[in-house]
């Protein structure tokens, strides 16, 4: 006797298959933090250059603070890569944002208490600064499984995180502008740390395969001999390599552009408002280029919109030397931010198909730390230039380096490899 119907297997054979559910709450949760997080950075970075030039009126001491806080970036951003893989990516996002949010707070305690100098507010500067890297870190490692569970590409998730992390400079710069001419630059500051703590509240809430405490056996051993590792591996890998020193180069010649040339020439100008304009110019910029590139991706070579990137760069720098009048200036920023926007999204596909699961929050942070390695020597070299030989002279002497590396990257045979 048969020990089933006749048509069990007719049913077997059309039963539906069951798809995976999708599950876009983690994807959701990584960018909002990162959105809170980069707002109240984004307040800091109009906030502190105008609390030290008030104070001062020196272009030198605004580039000694935003070098201050620039120099403790490169070293803690090499470790936080370690950190992430060490103690897990939730754990460290949570840890960084709040020890971050404390940094800041203390500059307005500061301020009502024993006063600021100078070198009292180039300390904080860089205490502040020196937790960040590892929750930028901590939340960019999350980003492809947070994808795997949306249904995501990479690149589209990407496109999407970059582009949310320009609308929080694109928010929060305006935002430290008005809110500088309404209640002053230090209580501004405790708009900054109330951004961490929502920041905190959100990724409290996330659950992520992979964000947890890692495996003991994938761990690094010490945080010396992880860096390390992380080190040899983008050294070795050619694209890894070439993108770290390409990427090294031109942020330390146009960062300061951002942090020092902008803020005292519109300190002159006695508008506080237009730089946050043109911060939110490039933001703009950045938005829709990065969002762009998630449909351009199938479509565009990576390795054509990265050149297209650094030779537009150096040619909006040019422009923008010569101090336009504010409407020429508001449409270089844009198109900064327009042609740099799609560069964010290629280095992190380029970091996620590269590394391996347990080593990504090290290569994460290799790559962040050389962004910053040559930053302060950009800053510290920049504030005495604009004293010694104005704002427009400065301009030019950073423009037309980036210039010169735009045309070398043509020749790079290693961004080739973006496109494999």
């Amino acid at each position: 006797m048969p020990t089933h119907s006749p048509d069990a297997k007719d049913r077997s054979v059309t039963a539906p298959t069951v798809t995976p559910t999708r599950r876009r709450g983690p994807l959701v949760l990584i960018n909002l933090a990162t959105l809170l997080s980069a707002t109240g950075n984004g307040i800091t970075v109009v906030a502190l250059p105008w609390l030290v030039l008030q104070q001062t009126g020196r272009a030198t001491d605004a580039a000694i603070v935003a070098g201050a806080a620039t120099l403790p970036l490169l070293l803690s951003s090499l470790f936080s890569g370690t950190v992430v893989d060490r103690f897990g990516r939730r754990r460290t996002s949570l840890v960084s944002d709040a020890l971050s949010g404390i940094s800041v707070a203390l500059i307005p305690v500061m301020a009502a208490t024993v006063g600021l100098s100078v070198p009292l507010l180039a300390a904080l500067a860089a205490l502040g600064a020196a937790f960040d890297p590892a929750g930028i870190a901590a939340r960019e490692s999350m980003l492809p499984a947070a994808a795997k569970d949306a249904g995501w590409t990479l690149d589209r998730s990407n496109s999407l995180y970059e582009a949310n992390y320009n609308v929080a400079y694109l928010i929060g710069p305006g935002v430290g502008g008005v809110l500088i001419a309404m209640i002053g630059a230090v209580n501004t500051l405790w708009v900054t740390s109330a951004c961490f703590l929502l920041s905190i509240a959100t990724i409290a809430f996330l659950r992520l395969e992979g964000a947890g405490l890692p495996d003991r056996e994938t761990r690094p051993e010490s945080m010396w001999t992880g860096t390390l590792e992380g080190l040899k591996f983008v050294w070795h890998n050619r694209l890894l390599r070439t993108l770290a020193l390409v990427d090294m180069a031109v942020v330390a010649l146009y960062m300061p552009v951002e942090s020092v040339l902008f803020p005292t020439y519109f300190t002159e100008l006695g508008q506080p408002a237009q730089l946050g304009w043109v911060l939110m110019a490039m933001a703009v910029g950045g938005v829709i280029g990065a969002l762009a590139y998630g449909a351009l991706a199938s479509r565009v070579r990576r390795r054509t919109l990265m050149l297209l990137a650094v030779s537009a760069l150096g040619a909006c720098m040019v422009g923008m030397a010569f101090l336009p009048p504010l409407w020429v200036t508001l449409t270089l920023a844009l198109m900064v931010g327009l042609v740099f926007g799609p560069v964010g999204p290629i280095a992190n596909y380029a970091m996620q198909t590269r590394s391996p699961e347990h080593m990504r929050g090290r290569v994460v942070g290799v790559m962040t730390s050389t962004a910053y390695a040559a930053g302060p020597l950009g800053y510290l070299l920049t504030g005495p230039l604009i004293d010694a030989v104005g704002i427009e002279t400065t301009f030019f002497v950073l423009a037309i380096p980036v210039c010169v590396i735009g045309a070398v990257c043509f020749a790079l045979p290693a961004l080739r490899e973006l496109d494999r």
